[in-house]
């Protein structure tokens, strides 16, 4: 896959060190086809755009962290793509054949993205390419930081030299429109957004955008879904007791963190995994039991994945056939299991070894 650029913008953003002072741009070029060619952008992009096309995008992805999002264009009812003005932009720029035109254009959307709340210095790209062998133009925008503490190599004297203002390749920041889906097709109403930092700025810049829900957000609406089916079921002459659990299950839904809240039987919760993972197959299942993390899938529930109560605490039993060990060698690898019976009932003699030195109290000599 080969990208041929037809024209390349490139804005240098600095930002005040105290952050008092404004955003501003210091160096700005435009280069044409032949420029840019010849050159040293040309073998630091050399691949990018290749390696932005093909990252892979989640129409829904795992979380709300994911690093490359599929954008769609917001668009009222009744109104086509062009009512969009992010859209309106980037097609804009696409078709305009006038470079004096294209400039105006590039630094209108370089100061939009400037009015956003978190940038930091570094270059902005914005570039018109196309597949070559295809048709098909690509508007890519480019983000580097600056690199901090960055030097080369220099004599024997000074041995290093600081290097003011680097950037690197390596954790740029990307939009690409349209959305390529394979060699030949694309897709007008969404773009890729790819961006590691926690600050969004590119969610922001592109106001007029829309993401699609996470596999959390879906899997949350459609178990507060079919509890409220369950509990119309629980209640159907009761409406104020319905009412309320209702509400009680939205707000257990909104928290962050939740414990087991003990409300449905194991072939009612069963019925309702089926439900989910039969249209998310992927959902994962991930329960801390004190300070211990268990990491699943919602599809292992009831088949290697058991939730129980002995003795009044919880107990989550994991099966499988393979038992592997990662990271530094331990005494646990050499050991031969246990019978389950056993185990169960020595946390019994445990128990009530416990409860029986808190109603006697500790009777063992003071020295």
């Amino acid at each position: 896959m080969n990208f041929i650029v037809n024209w390349l913008a490139f804005y240098l953003i600095e930002t005040p060190s105290d952050d008092a002072g404004s955003k501003q741009i210091r160096l700005t070029r435009m280069l044409t086809q032949n420029e840019y060619e010849k050159s040293e952008l040309r073998l630091f992009l050399d691949g990018e755009f290749a390696k932005i096309a093909k990252r892979k995008v989640e129409v829904n992805p795992k979380s709300e962290g994911s690093p490359t999002k599929l954008g769609q264009f917001i668009l009222a009812e009744g109104h086509g793509l062009d009512s969009n003005p992010n859209y309106a932009a980037f097609r804009k720029l696409l078709s305009s054949a006038d470079i004096d035109e294209v400039r105006h254009l590039c630094h209108d959307l370089v100061n939009a993205y400037l009015r956003t709340s978190q940038v930091r210095g570094g270059v902005l790209l914005l570039v018109k390419a196309r597949m070559e062998n295809y048709s098909d133009e690509f508007l890519f925008l480019l983000k580097c930081d600056f690199e901090q503490k960055t030097a080369v190599i220099t004599d024997e004297t000074s041995l290093i030299s600081n290097v003011q203002m680097a950037i690197n390749a390596k954790n740029m920041k990307s939009i690409m429109f349209p959305l390529l889906l394979e060699e030949g097709m694309t897709d007008e109403y969404h773009v890729k957004i790819h961006q590691f930092s926690h600050a969004r700025y590119f969610e922001e810049f592109l106001k007029y955008i829309e993401y699609p829900q996470t596999v959390a957000e879906i899997v949350s609406h459609e178990v507060v879904s079919l509890a409220k089916q369950h509990i119309e079921m629980q209640y159907p002459e009761q409406p104020e007791v319905r009412q309320r659990e209702e509400e009680e299950i939205e707000l257990l839904a909104a928290s962050p963190k939740r414990e087991l809240a003990e409300k449905w039987e194991h072939e009612t919760v069963l019925e309702a995994a089926q439900i989910i993972t039969d249209r998310q197959p992927e959902v994962e299942l991930q329960v801390k039991l004190d300070h211990m993390h268990v990491r699943a899938q919602l599809l292992d529930y009831g088949q290697q994945v058991h939730i129980a109560k002995f003795n009044g605490r919880y107990v989550v039993l994991l099966e499988g056939d393979v038992l592997q060990f990662e990271k530094g060698f331990s005494p646990i690898e050499l050991l031969k299991p246990k019978n389950l019976h056993d185990i169960l009932t020595e946390i019994e003699q445990r128990e009530a070894r416990s409860a029986h030195t808190a109603r006697d109290g500790d009777d063992t000599p003071p020295w």
